[in-house]
């Protein structure tokens, strides 16, 4: 390696608390946001959209690191936040409720966490900094969601089949007839999204509130809503934003931000968000299976808001199903490639196509299609470096070893299983320049 090489490896070794610039974008936020489905931005990647998303992506972080620092915190007890970009203000936590329960004997092998029905899983936010509001040229409230974490959670993104959103009308003649063209979802994630606990409402019913109250008490201003997601999360912001443009009156712009996310539901579900003016941005690994699932599932038995009576489903390739009734992609795509870093390794395997932070490290590369990685990006790789060594390439490690801080250990970990790099001052890279 060059000396030079060496110098910028350091560099990006190092966990800077220093803000890479931003540039302002208030004359063309909406653009940003997505008002014109983000034509001219994606290929070549536009800078300030590159920004953006890194910054909208280390919100979802800020939700991981929230949840795994605290994971048996009880529903109904304050859940502390750190966000990276100290412009926002947490302004009320999220919970997911799943439906079923496990069987006993899964209680005595895993944490309790792990199987409690209900979870915090992320936040809503509020830029409150003023200087800030001027750069982007509104003020912006942020829905950000984790992607899965507890065995219940793992277990409804299993119940991959598709059913009826709406009124719940499902015995009624014309619905019948039009079944294959209504808005139908993934059952699991449409469980998550609309069971409340015991203690805690709907994810649903919660983040509907919530924003409702911000747009009334910053009403007559410039505000944008923005979701925000990777895995799980990416999915639960659609349906969030679908619900919130049909939920809440006069809505401003209302712009989803998705990192790794599967599918979410059937054709007519994606024309109805599109339709409702709701844009959506999935940012896609191009090795990541988890964004080519479910692949198409015809369900064999379910009831508009009966996600619990789904009992079977037959497997099919997709595009068989798309005349039929299968799952399909909403919204823009930005396709990243992990086999274009640097740093990783081209046989990653599934577990860092799908990490967020390898998410981001691509997003801060990424100039265009079939263009090298960016020379110039900032993001530290410290974090890369110690949740996904094992699929960063040897020469990177080894120099790594060499040059790091003496008080870092890029081997060990947190007593909680969270990084060792998340209780480091500075540890969320600022969005690069």
């Amino acid at each position: 390696m060059s000396p030079r090489t060496l110098t910028r490896l350091h560099r990006l070794l190092s966990d800077s608390t220093r803000h890479s610039p931003r540039g302002t974008i208030a004359s063309r936020w909406r653009h940003y946001h997505g008002a014109a489905d983000w034509a001219g931005l994606l290929d070549p990647l536009d800078e300030n959209l590159r920004r953006e998303l890194v910054r909208y992506g280390d919100l979802v972080q800020a939700a991981y690191h929230a949840f795994h620092s605290h994971p048996a915190t009880k529903p109904d007890a304050p859940w502390p936040v750190s966000l990276p970009d100290r412009s926002y203000r947490v302004t009320r936590s999220l919970f997911s409720t799943a439906s079923g329960e496990l069987p006993p004997w899964v209680d005595r092998l895993v944490h309790p966490w792990m199987t409690q029905r209900s979870s915090w899983i992320g936040y809503v936010a509020v830029c409150d900094y003023d200087h800030e509001i001027h750069r982007m040229g509104r003020r912006d409230i942020v829905i950000a969601l984790r992607g899965t974490a507890t065995c219940l959670e793992w277990a409804e993104n299993f119940r991959a089949g598709l059913v009826p959103i709406g009124d719940g009308n499902d015995n009624d003649e014309k619905n019948e007839n039009s079944a294959s063209k209504s808005p139908k979802v993934e059952c699991g994630f449409w469980s998550l999204y609309k069971t409340a606990g015991d203690r805690v409402p709907s994810l649903s019913a919660a983040v509907v509130e919530e924003v409702r109250r911000l747009v009334n008490q910053y009403k007559g201003e410039e505000l944008s809503i923005t979701v925000t997601g990777h895995s799980l999360g990416a999915a639960l912001a659609v349906l969030v934003a679908d619900e919130l443009s049909a939920s809440i009156s006069d809505a401003p712009p209302i712009a989803v931000f998705s990192f790794g996310g599967p599918r979410v539901g059937n054709r007519a579900f994606a024309d109805q968000v599109e339709g409702r003016g709701v844009k959506v941005l999935r940012v896609v690994n191009a090795h990541d299976v988890v964004t080519r699932v479910p692949l198409g599932v015809a369900p064999a038995a379910a009831g508009p808001g009966r996600p619990e009576r789904q009992t079977g489903f037959k497997w099919w390739p997709a595009k068989v199903l798309e005349g039929i009734d299968g799952y399909v992609d909403v919204g823009r795509e930005l396709k990243v490639d992990s086999q274009a870093s640097p740093y990783l390794r081209p046989d990653a395997d599934p577990a860092c196509c799908h990490d967020l932070e390898a998410y981001l490290h691509l997003v801060d590369g990424f100039m265009g299609t079939n263009c090298p990685f960016r020379s110039n990006a900032k993001r530290s790789l410290a974090r890369l470096l110690s949740e996904q060594g094992g699929n960063v390439k040897k020469l990177y490690m080894s120099k790594a070893r060499e040059l790091r801080p003496a008080e870092l250990d890029l081997s060990a970990t947190a007593g909680d299983g969270a990084s060792c790099w998340s209780n480091v001052p500075g540890c969320l890279a600022s969005p690069s320049s």
